[in-house]
């Protein structure tokens, strides 16, 4: 039977302890996956099963919790070289149903040699989901700072802090990333697996370095696609969303300015970006009605935000804006190559709560990491500050969250840095992952490689039919690495044709939505 090895990587008990953690760690590893149609429909496509884990793996003969995985068994047995496990980002996004929906944007050559495993994170989905009971305004974390609404903003970060504690008690503390690269473990040994190969994608990319970290001669060939920098996590990586925002809009500027023809927005860069910030202004007297919401100037500097990675769709959207604050109709936004369609629900979401993805979220960034400011006033000089920096959203990402009231992780964050092989693949423009995040990821990942798309637009690479698939491609097959990191340019003139993953992502305008890695 495969080694189990998360006592390895569990913290650091007593010597006299740590055989009897290991022995009671030894069953799990033992257990017998149950296959059965993950549900109707195109779910029945899928087999599925469920593992138990510890809930604490200090502790592996207490609580315990499930971790649903699915599957595709690969297409040529006689190619076959184990699994590769996939996850879609987060944190708090379903994976159960990966294999099915992106198993067409993978070539052949990968499927035929891989059964292709989905999986719920803990408190996900499928696998003992959390929930606090989030409703309304709850929900909406994007908030501007404003010295009136200030206090305001601290009842909400502590109220979901304190629902989210009274709902699910000393859970919370375990419901972290290097628990679930525990789980994932766990996992490999019951599929039966020496080792496992993965893809990850946006906060998929941390789990991901976190387990590299944790079990190097357990990891195979590893895809961290769109990528998170550990160093940041996870208030640093918010707030980096306001960094990226900048040149981003600095670039769509200067490209509305050269296509003033068609967008009459300004023909300087200048002339660009005052119009925008016009329509802001002009928002926050009178809100602007599009699409039927009614939008106020943080409503459109925020929703907006992530548009502008994309200098065509930001022109088009700001026209649509403006079109709509004059009164007039705005033409219909224009139609962009879509997502592979995911299947419907399965058959059991309707028992995952409502707030799962938010519940499960705060979760994970608020545990993970014992680096949240705890008084409020931090809170407020920094957004007061980060606004003056980075006036698209600089004061929201550095604004109060629910982790400056949230119980203390059961372990401080896993600090990466090793010589373990992977793949890194990175658009130079994303609006979740800022290619510098990727940077920091590839410096604690010396072994690992880097391709950076230059002019890639958009959130998740692999799949997308950029020129960094055939280097993905070959290392999924072949186990080589580049000799150096790569570099290679997106095709401009099919940016906009680009196929688009499925993967958690931002709400468009209005804005309130959550935003996700």
């Amino acid at each position: 039977m495969p080694a189990l090895t998360p006592a390895v990587a569990a913290p650091a008990p007593p010597a006299a302890a740590t055989a009897t953690t290991e022995a009671l760690l030894a069953p799990y590893a033992r257990q017998k996956p149950r296959w059965a149609p993950c549900g109707p429909g195109e779910m029945a496509r899928l087999e599925c099963a469920t593992v138990e884990v510890p809930l604490d793996y200090a502790d592996p003969g207490g609580r315990r919790l499930d971790v649903a995985i699915s599957r595709t068994k690969a297409t040529s047995p006689r190619d076959r070289r184990g699994v590769l496990l996939l996850n879609p980002g987060g944190p708090g996004g379903s994976g159960l149903d990966m294999p099915l929906w992106l198993a067409p944007e993978l070539p052949d050559a990968v499927k035929q040699r891989y059964d292709l495993v989905g999986f719920d994170p803990r408190g996900v989905g499928r696998s003992s989901p959390v929930s606090c009971g989030l409703t309304g305004d709850e929900l909406n974390w994007q908030r501007p700072y404003e010295a009136a609404s200030f206090r305001k903003d601290v009842r909400w970060a502590r109220t979901v802090a304190e629902k989210c504690r009274a709902r699910n008690g000393a859970v919370l503390s375990h419901l972290t990333t290097r628990n679930t690269a525990r789980d994932l473990d766990l996992v490999r040994a019951v599929l039966g697996e020496r080792k496992i190969s993965y893809l990850g994608y946006s906060y998929g990319t941390y789990l991901g370095a976190v387990y590299a970290q944790l079990f190097p001669r357990r990891t195979d060939r590893f895809v961290l696609d769109s990528a998170v920098d550990p160093a940041r996590i996870w208030r640093g990586m918010i707030q980096s969303w306001a960094e990226g925002a900048e040149p981003a809009f600095t670039r769509w500027a200067d490209w509305t300015a050269r296509h003033d023809a068609e967008y009459r927005l300004g023909d300087t860069p200048e002339e660009v970006g005052a119009a925008f910030w016009a329509l802001v202004a002009r928002a926050d007297r009178t809100p602007i009605e599009l699409d039927g919401a009614r939008l106020t100037g943080d409503d459109v500097r925020i929703g907006a935000r992530a548009a502008f990675f994309d200098p065509r769709g930001a022109a088009e959207l700001v026209v649509r804006l403006r079109t709509a604050a004059e009164g007039g109709t705005p033409p219909a936004a224009p139609s962009r190559r879509t997502a592979p369609e995911r299947p419907a629900p399965p058959s059991f979401a309707a028992e995952v709560p409502a707030d799962n993805m938010d519940a499960s979220f705060w979760a994970v960034v608020c545990a993970d990491t014992r680096a949240w400011p705890r008084d409020p006033e931090r809170y407020r000089r920094d957004a007061v500050r980060d606004g003056a920096a980075y006036p698209l959203y600089g004061d929201v990402g550095s604004h109060i969250k629910p982790c400056a009231f949230w119980p203390q992780g059961a372990e401080p964050a896993t600090r990466v840095d090793n010589t373990t092989g992977a793949l890194i693949l990175q658009n130079e423009w994303d609006s979740q992952t800022p290619l510098f995040s990727a940077q920091g990821l590839r410096r604690v990942m010396k072994g690992a490689r880097m391709v950076t798309v230059l002019g890639g637009q958009g959130h998740g690479v692999y799949g997308s039919g950029s020129c960094a698939d055939a280097t993905a491609t070959a290392y999924l097959t072949t186990g080589r690495l580049p000799a150096a990191d790569l570099t290679c340019r997106a095709d401009v003139r099919r940016a906009a044709d680009a196929r688009r993953l499925p993967l958690p992502a931002p709400q468009g305008l209005p804005g309130a939505g959550r935003q996700t890695f």
